[in-house]
């Protein structure tokens, strides 16, 4: 008869090849560990299948245990910005991250969703009050008090992206700018001469560094302007943008869109205007998203390893819960083209 004993820490030890002391310190957050020996013991959690006794861990700790995952943005409560982060593929690929990294743990993350600044102010209570030990931020505008208002409170948290206004806060991002210049490389090594982008919306630090990053790359190769049309991160922004250019600059034969989904939608309008892809016009979009390969063409675009960015939060926001105090750091991801055939 199958064993069907409740897994133990000895058990993880064993599989894992560490000693059950190191275990222990893993799965209790110590964050001074050996990487490699995290690994083995978030492996071997997985595969005996150990549930720590979270409980009794709160007695000793007086810690919740858990950790909040916010996403802020402005809504004034309506039911469309709860609608909107579900429905965008970025927010899920953020949640995967975080998920896959803290699953092995024992731990899942307390989704807060936060669209007014009453909301964000309950939310910080809540986390002063112990609802949880720290907080993941996801904000959707780059003006969002959010990320001040927890470093204000001495809450521990991390930001997914730079903040607009500096702030000490750590963060994980992406070098936007340089994930720009290898799209603008691209887009001219395959012949276009002709370049625009679509931007995301420009407050947002991200939009301006994949911007000034394209511009720059396209100056440097003797071109001195660039079409720009300003978008807002969904399909329909990179509709109304598409059409813009087409309408404005005809001879456009080359368009980097600043996100996926904007870029989604330029493929539309180019289908309805009866404009080939990429043989009239050539398109690179930003993230690689699941969405990249549901374009018609599959997209090209810039991947941004969002998984990774959001398990490199959940990592440092655990090392500053255990170590209060610790200076705030941060993370920047390297881009890459990935190539499909809109380019």
């Amino acid at each position: 008869m199958k064993d069907r004993r409740t897994p133990t820490l000895e058990d993880v030890a064993r599989v894992a090849g560490v000693s059950r002391a190191t275990v222990s310190r893993v799965v209790n957050g110590v964050r001074n560990v050996d990487v490699e020996l995290q690994e083995a013991v978030r492996r071997a959690v997985a595969e005996t299948g150990y549930a720590p006794n979270r409980a009794a861990r709160s007695l000793v700790t007086r810690r919740a245990g858990s950790i909040a995952l916010v996403v802020s943005g402005a809504g004034d409560g309506d039911r469309d910005f709860t609608s909107s982060v579900f429905a965008d593929p970025f927010f899920g690929r953020v949640a995967a991250g975080v998920v896959e990294f803290l699953r092995p743990l024992g731990m899942h993350p307390l989704l807060m969703l936060a669209d007014s600044d009453d909301v964000r102010a309950e939310v910080v209570a809540q986390l002063r009050q112990g609802a949880a030990d720290g907080a993941l931020l996801v904000s959707t505008h780059g003006e969002d008090p959010l990320p001040e208002m927890c470093v204000r409170a001495d809450v521990p948290a991390v930001l997914f992206a730079r903040p607009a206004t500096p702030i000490p806060i750590s963060y994980v991002d992406l070098a936007h700018a340089e994930g720009a210049r290898l799209a603008a490389e691209y887009l001219l090594s395959r012949g276009c001469r002709r370049l625009a982008t679509i931007t995301g919306p420009l407050d947002v630090p991200a939009s301006q560094d994949r911007l000034s990053g394209f511009r720059d790359a396209v100056a440097r190769h003797g071109q001195p302007y660039v079409p720009i049309v300003e978008g807002n991160f969904r399909q329909d922004g990179g509709e109304a943008a598409m059409e813009r250019l087409l309408a404005e600059h005809p001879k456009v034969d080359g368009v980097f869109a600043a996100n996926d989904l904007m870029a989604q939608g330029a493929l539309r309008v180019l289908r309805r205007h009866g404009r080939e892809v990429p043989t009239d016009m050539a398109v690179v979009g930003f993230d690689d998203g699941p969405q990249a390969l549901a374009c018609d063409p599959p997209l090209t675009t810039v991947r941004q390893p969002v998984e990774d960015m959001a398990a490199e939060m959940a990592r440092l926001l655990l090392k500053h819960i255990e170590e209060p105090g610790h200076d705030p750091v941060s993370v920047i991801f390297d881009p890459k083209v990935v190539t499909r055939t809109s380019a």
